[in-house]
């Protein structure tokens, strides 16, 4: 999974983005890795793996794992080459959903770009930017289709989509709201890797005492929550502050911090909670001497297709899969036991593959 991160200036972008991908304790078996300064991977938390991993004594503990793409210097005008906007903006193409980080805290010793705090503001600006980016896209593509479509008809369709999502955003929609009925048209738009098009987490930035009630009695975190509600995205509530006090911490020196804060988890486990939900992803799991992993894949993927993300041969070749549910391998405490019980199952390629499920792969290529 690939986020990208945005955000005004002095919301909290860069603290949270260097916090998130600083976090040793949580990738203590999938170092952190920098790709260049503005990316960076980080292991999503599963004691799942580590329990299989335990079970089995796996020489390897690989676990899934979210790349965050941080936006640098995202200003009004960045679209037009203002700030460093324009330079970073073709690097988020590529992501699978968007976090917009959205300052809803006071601090007189922050200041605000522009001169307030007001998030809906600031969503719609960034918004702006992004929709200039898109619309600069789309143009060059209406011209290069028009020229090749008095060739060739089949591409008229696709010049009617092109136009109608020009005309869209420049009322100011994003592309996401833009209405497609036919699965091939909205196949075509995702195609495009339009900014505006893609999914949007909205990370409210809130101040240490808002924490601990998840911004119930925040304002401008209301703000926020009514504004994605509009258009259909996640909300999730952090302290950017917070989260680069903890990450440094381990596992248990965290978890009693944030007991003492009030709160359950952590940023950025909020954050993967809410990316799954927004994406519709679910991770399976594999496990044995040598390897213990976990996998993300959509939810309502097919036995075949989760077998294909571990090799393509997997996929191709696939005969069956071997499934035990993770509570009933851990509650008997070994796949014979399981297996024993009846409750290893042999799946067929209509299978579709469920969260926790630990799976083995029948192929033959």
């Amino acid at each position: 999974m690939k986020l990208g991160i945005v955000g005004l200036p002095n919301v909290g972008k860069s603290t949270l983005f260097n916090s998130m991908t600083s976090g040793k304790a949580e990738a203590a078996n999938y170092p952190f890795c920098t790709i260049d300064p503005n990316v960076g991977i980080v292991a999503v938390p599963d004691e799942r793996v580590d329990n299989l991993a335990k079970l089995y004594n796996s020489a390897k503990i690989t676990p899934a794992v979210i790349e965050f793409v941080d936006i640098a210097g995202l200003v009004k005008g960045a679209s037009k080459g203002e700030g460093l906007g324009n330079k970073f903006l073709s690097h988020i193409r590529e992501v699978d959903a968007i976090v917009h980080v959205v300052r809803c805290f006071e601090d007189s010793n922050v200041v605000h770009v522009d001169g307030s705090v007001d998030p809906v503001r600031d969503i719609e600006t960034i918004n702006l930017e992004l929709i200039f980016s898109d619309l600069e896209i789309l143009e060059r593509r209406i011209a290069k289709t028009a020229k090749a479509a008095q060739g060739d008809k089949s591409l008229k369709k696709e010049l009617v989509i092109l136009e109608k999502l020009k005309q869209g955003l420049e009322e100011g929609k994003v592309a996401r709201l833009i209405e497609f009925d036919d699965p091939d048209d909205i196949e075509f738009v995702n195609s495009l890797t339009l900014l505006t098009a893609k999914p949007v987490l909205y990370a409210a930035n809130v101040g240490e005492d808002d924490l601990a009630d998840d911004g119930e009695n925040n304002d401008y975190v209301k703000k926020v929550r009514e504004y994605a509600a509009a258009e259909g995205s996640e909300v999730f509530v952090l302290c950017a502050k917070i989260e680069e006090e903890i990450a440094e911490l381990d596992d248990d020196e965290k978890k009693e911090f944030l007991a003492d804060m009030g709160v359950g988890s952590s940023g950025l486990d909020r954050l993967i909670s809410a990316s799954y939900k927004l994406l519709g992803l679910i991770s399976y799991l594999t496990a044995g001497p040598t390897e213990s992993r976990a996998w993300t894949i959509k939810k309502g993927t097919k036995a075949p297709g989760a077998a294909g993300k571990i090799h393509s041969d997997f996929e191709r070749g696939f005969i069956r899969a071997e499934v035990v549910s993770y509570d009933d391998l851990m509650s008997l405490g070994s796949y014979n036991a399981a297996k024993e019980q009846g409750l290893v199952r042999s799946e067929g390629k209509e299978y579709v593959v469920k969260d926790g499920d630990v799976v083995l792969f029948r192929f033959n290529v």
